[in-house]
């Protein structure tokens, strides 16, 4: 039986599926399609289709399977890869077949734009400023470019846990800025010496981010409860750095959605967009306005709470108005946003 949606993920390093100890050590990615992928098996036949994948497996009414290029559905969800999407277009020149994508693009992708368009393949980004930053950097012809948030489960709330307010973290895989981190660390560890920075590494990519000054601890890898317990402990998200632009930023939602500010570079990919309070935006090149800003939060920790179109229920419900067959010439969501500093 054709399924009537296949979600095909020919980059993950190796085969996951909807248990976390399969997600363990893998990114924020994987994590999306295995969880958007259980929510929408509600209703529908749905399949995950893995490069790195041997042996096939049914769980919970989702059928993992080895990718074959080969093989019919009604619609494919295509993670990342646009030399995948196309290839399924020849295969499948009848079906719906959408680029979720997760990254921004390199140089030499830039010609990716007009063949999408020319093989009917529609592009979903993953923030509103991801997809304005496409539709910029793409030069004409461009497909239908749209957007859809990335989810954080409904249950992460804030608790009674009383915050350290001399314990900052950083829980990101450390090429994302890392080393620039420990530099406005260190500055900031001369000024307020009490201060340590835990360092939670998810370790899917080895990066050498320099030697940690004073005062961090490296954790390494987390597991998922582990590191939320850690959010609400700290006193911020500690993540003044200039040099990643995210995509959306989960780490970000989710630390926001357990109280815990994130302190980020205004203007940096979805910074603005993720973050709940503009509190938690400044400018990370500046070592005085980092300062003020700790020393303002050890006095009062403002209170932040994660945006309501980023919970789980909202974001499926958004993917399944999605999927529904779109008219002629649709886009498959509105793009809004101003394009992400680089």
């Amino acid at each position: 039986m054709t399924p009537d949606l296949a979600f095909v993920d020919t980059l993950a390093p190796r085969p996951y599926a909807l248990g976390r100890e399969t997600l363990e050590g893998l990114g924020g990615t994987e994590q999306m399609v295995a969880r958007l992928a259980g929510a929408l098996a509600e209703g529908a036949t749905v399949e995950v289709r893995q490069a790195r994948r041997d042996v096939s497996i049914d769980e919970r009414g989702v059928a993992f399977r080895p990718f074959d290029p080969a093989l019919p559905a009604e619609t494919f969800v295509v993670v990342n890869s646009r030399k995948v999407a196309v290839k399924l277009r020849r295969h499948h020149p009848d079906a719906r077949i959408l680029l979720w994508l997760h990254v921004f693009p390199g140089r030499h992708n830039r010609g990716m734009g007009a063949a999408l368009r020319t093989a009917g393949i529609e592009v979903v980004c993953v923030s509103a400023s991801h997809a304005a930053w496409l539709a910029a950097w793409l030069p004409g012809p461009r497909p239908p470019i749209g957007f859809v948030h990335n989810a954080i489960d409904d249950a992460l709330r804030p608790d009674d846990t009383v915050p350290d307010r001399d314990r900052l973290l950083f829980a990101s895989a450390p090429h994302k800025g890392l080393r620039e981190v420990y530099a406005a660390f260190r500055d900031l560890h001369t000024r307020i010496p009490s201060l340590t920075l835990a360092v939670a590494d998810p370790g899917y990519l080895p990066w050498n981010a320099g030697r940690p000054p004073e005062g961090v601890e490296r954790l390494g890898r987390l597991g998922q409860d582990e590191l939320h317990r850690r959010m609400r402990q700290a006193l911020c998200l500690f993540y003044p750095q200039t040099e990643f632009a995210e995509t959306f930023g989960l780490v970000i939602a989710e630390a926001n959605a357990l109280g815990c500010p994130a302190l980020l570079h205004r203007g940096l990919g979805a910074n603005d967009e993720v973050a709940s309070d503009p509190e938690q935006l400044l400018d990370a090149t500046d070592p005085d306005a980092i300062a003020a800003r700790i020393l303002a939060w050890r006095a009062r920790r403002p209170d932040v709470a994660t945006r309501p179109e980023f919970r789980h229920a909202a974001v499926v419900e958004r993917w399944r108005r999605l999927l529904t067959p779109p008219r002629t010439g649709a886009t498959p969501t509105e793009t809004t946003g101003a394009s992400p500093a680089r």
